[in-house]
């Protein structure tokens, strides 16, 4: 197992006016690069395009085009807009053999300056399993994705809530999945906290919600991103963070969820929505109402 360091792998190199470099590794794959890893690439672009340390992101929407996968990417960002308080970018990714050809991503985001302002928190902290009460998921089992891909060998898990839906005893439940994540290399900012930058890739987990709504059965899917948005609402200097996933709705060959997370002293740090195209791979796509089954 190679132990990868995410701010590393997604490191940027200047390659002209608004333009950047970045040779991305396999070490974030499951069948190509998560998403979600992709979408750090293009911010830590735009990071780098605003320059300014006191401007921090606040939030991202990505459009995944075209599949992505490892190797040399070459990065466009365009400033729409540089005000007193926040910064507004547009960036495009795309293979570097293809600088004239189809993006793979296209990305807004918007950093901002902290201001004096409300503290609220609307939504109470998930009725979950602690970190230390949650289940270890790396079990090395063949069928576990723990174990199949690259990806979450970056990671350590533990099922906060959910069963493992690749063992025998998985039964259908509600649309709801969490767990709690930690970087084994862990990604801060310049000042301690954990970065911002690094959430995409851990709230890019959401089909395991579908996953436990439609239950066991001869029914397998391929869930790739249509799009992510990442709201990065507050710091922490935890390194465990709750990823509390809901399905919405499947229907039509894609489907829609959103995603809390929590740091583990209770603390909201960013929420994520995402759309989800739906290939199937086998079976027959069931007719599923998981709605009665659904608690916080």
């Amino acid at each position: 197992m190679t132990l990868a360091d995410l701010a590393a792998d997604t490191a940027v190199n200047p390659d002209g006016p608004g333009r950047y470099r970045i040779d991305l590794p396999d070490h974030w794959d499951y069948l190509l690069p998560s998403g979600g890893v992709v979408m750090t690439c293009a911010l830590r672009a735009a990071e780098a395009e605003v320059a300014d340390a006191t401007y921090r992101l606040a939030s991202s929407t990505t459009i995944f085009a075209s599949p992505i996968h490892p190797g040399p990417l070459g990065v466009d960002v365009h400033v729409i807009r540089r005000g007193a308080s926040a910064v507004q970018t547009r960036v495009v990714l795309r293979h570097l053999q293809e600088k004239d050809g189809e993006p793979g991503l296209e990305l807004i985001a918007t950093f901002l300056r902290h201001r004096k302002g409300p503290d609220v928190l609307a939504v109470p902290f998930p009725r979950v399993k602690s970190v230390t009460e949650a289940r270890p998921m790396d079990d090395g089992t063949a069928k576990s994705p723990h174990t199949r891909w690259r990806f979450y060998h970056q990671l350590e898990c533990r099922l906060a809530d959910g069963e493992p839906f690749w063992e025998p005893q998985f039964a259908a439940g509600p649309g709801f999945y969490a767990r709690w994540l930690r970087y084994r290399v862990p990604q801060r900012d310049s000042e301690g906290n954990f970065d911002r930058l690094a959430l995409p890739p851990l709230i890019d987990t959401m089909p395991t919600a579908l996953h436990r709504a439609i239950g066991p059965g001869s029914y397998r899917f391929h869930a790739p991103s249509l799009d992510l948005t990442v709201y990065s609402i507050d710091d922490t200097r935890r390194e465990w963070v709750l990823v509390a996933v809901t399905l919405k709705r499947a229907n039509g060959g894609f489907a829609v969820a959103e995603a809390e997370v929590w740091d583990d002293e209770g603390r909201f740090i960013a929420y994520g929505t995402q759309a989800m195209y739906l290939h199937t791979l086998s079976g027959e796509p069931p007719t599923v109402d998981a709605s009665d089954r659904f608690r916080r």
